[in-house]
């Protein structure tokens, strides 16, 4: 097949990219490397079937052009982390919202089947034990800026369905629970490699808030390997998936696990919110997929255990660059966890 993938350049879609390549499909990728990067994709150069264009998703004739000559498109461009989202409001809700109905109005042409990747954030302030699909959304108030985010994907959702219920356009919509792995930067706010970052080079650990907040991470091989699976499964068109790790794990316990698996001397330091977000900044305490629907399609479950996510992003980064001051790290790189 004839393959888009916008945001092809970021963490997650240059493992997509990855794996659509490895299974004979030719890929075309749209970015303009305003969060992704050059050298995520630079290896997939070499396949004559990956074509990069490094543009806006708001360049209307690339992606009209683009659409028309794909048979699926993977839509993953968005503003992304929560600095991010913080410090650029406007281009959040702008590129999200208005580089999603450009997406899908194209798509609609030809009826192009389109893969929607949304968030887990779209249930805002919610306090279950887990989330499902069916979940009413909680969003915070509008004067708080975190939540144009989960706003601007929400429409996407909401858009993407519309589509689908009224012009019969074949969407699938994912809710993405913190993926982590090999590529994902810490510069965003993503927490496991800035925390891996932190404690490879002995710096303190900074933990917002309490540290007892919860997160589930999957990784990003797992998370591919899912998506491709629910694009390609006709009951899936029409539907949102909830795409996540059912075992939450607290911020602090998380910390821990990364200095022991580091062999770090970095100490742990808690920092009110206030002093690195807004004043009125909101956090969730308890973040946790439900994942029934999607396993009971797909037979979906995560392969990949928190201590091994954590050993591949640590032999990922000590592989581009080990010190001669610590020994321990040129051994964990001679392992092969990826």
């Amino acid at each position: 097949m004839k393959i888009l993938v916008t945001g092809g350049a970021g963490f997650i879609g240059s493992h997509l990219c990855e794996e659509l390549l490895s299974k004979g499909h030719e890929v075309s990728m749209l970015d303009d490397l305003s969060t992704g990067s050059i050298d995520n994709i630079k290896h997939l150069k070499e396949s004559s079937k990956f074509h990069p264009f490094y543009e806006s998703i708001l360049n209307e004739n690339l992606l009209s052009e683009l659409i028309n000559q794909s048979d699926l498109i993977f839509h993953l461009a968005a503003v992304v982390g929560v600095k991010k989202v913080i410090s650029s409001p406007v281009e959040t809700i702008e590129r999200n919202v208005k580089g999603t109905e450009l997406i899908l109005k194209f798509s609609n042409i030809k009826k192009k089947k389109v893969f929607i990747t949304s968030t887990s954030e779209v249930y805002g302030k919610g306090n279950l034990e887990s989330f499902a699909e069916t979940d009413d959304l909680t969003i915070g108030p509008t004067y708080i800026g975190r939540w144009s985010y989960a706003c601007s994907k929400a429409i996407d959702e909401f858009l993407a369905l519309a589509y689908w219920k009224e012009y019969k356009l074949p969407t699938v919509v994912v809710r993405l629970f913190n993926v982590t792995g090999p590529r994902q930067t810490g510069r965003y706010g993503m927490v496991v490699p800035s925390l891996i970052d932190q404690a490879l080079s002995n710096s303190p650990l900074t933990i917002y808030g309490t540290g007892e907040q919860t997160r589930c991470f999957l990784y990003v091989k797992d998370a591919v390997d899912a998506m491709l699976k629910l694009a390609f499964h006709e009951k899936a068109i029409g539907e949102v998936f909830n795409l996540g790790n059912p075992n939450p794990i607290s911020i602090n316990h998380l910390a821990e696990l990364i200095l022991q698996l580091t062999h770090s001397s970095s100490s742990l330091q808690h920092i009110p919110y206030d002093q690195c977000y807004d004043s009125d900044f909101e956090d969730m305490l308890r973040r946790v997929p439900n994942i029934h629907k999607i396993k009971s399609l797909i037979a979906f479950e995560p392969k990949t255990h928190l201590a091994e996510i954590i050993n591949t992003i640590i032999v990922f980064k000590t592989r581009k660059k080990i010190s001669t001051t610590a020994p321990h790290l040129r051994s964990i790189a001679k392992e092969t966890y990826f």
